[in-house]
């Protein structure tokens, strides 16, 4: 008999309800950052310090709907990741775009994708767009990106996954905070 989990309720934090907001995005378990977690290193013997500051793990999925799991209010049971939305902070607000990497960018910059440099896919740009303010096809240096202010305040940065942000070592996940980094930094070649 498999067991089926609770429907989550919305949860209150501070005093203030979190709320539901529709996008192509979920947020889950104190989202901050993708796949980033402040996790000691085993290789690392001594820990960044004795306080009691939160993990923080980003889970950012591609074509996924926002209310496409339970703890969301739909209808794909996901025990672990309900569990994950239980004990952690939820956050339910955020602004995306219709493809992946201009979304990246607004979560890795907390700034709208032009002013972190993807108003569209490298891939996607016209001629005229390519290389222009807001157009430069990558995650620019305008900015700081937010792995990089969580490793600069002592948490371990990890990431996992795709990363879609540009391609070039300074463009790398390393070079924008991540101390590892597990997965694809180019695209794949197209399906013919």
């Amino acid at each position: 008999m498999l067991a089926v989990p609770e429907r989550i309720e919305p949860t209150t934090f501070r005093n203030q309800e979190v709320t539901t907001v529709k996008g192509a995005v979920i947020l889950l378990a104190g989202v901050l950052a993708t796949s980033i977690l402040s996790v000691a290193s085993a290789a690392d013997s001594a820990p960044r310090g004795a306080d009691q500051r939160p993990n923080i793990l980003l889970i950012l999925a591609d074509d996924l709907g926002y209310s496409d799991i339970w703890a969301f209010g739909g209808e794909i049971h996901t025990p672990n990741l309900d569990a994950l939305a239980r004990q952690g902070v939820r956050m339910t607000q955020f602004y995306v775009a219709p493809t992946c990497s201009p979304t990246r960018a607004m979560l890795m910059s907390g700034v709208d994708s032009h002013r972190a440099g993807l108003g569209a896919m490298a891939e996607t740009m016209v001629p005229e767009q390519r290389g222009k303010p807001g157009y430069e096809g990558y995650l620019n240096q305008n900015l700081v990106a937010f792995p990089e202010l969580l490793r600069d305040a002592g948490y371990y940065t990890y990431m996992t996954g795709k990363w879609h942000l540009g391609q070039k070592e300074e463009q790398s996940p390393a070079a924008r905070g991540f101390e590892q980094s597990y997965g694809l930094c180019r695209n794949m070649p197209p399906i013919e």
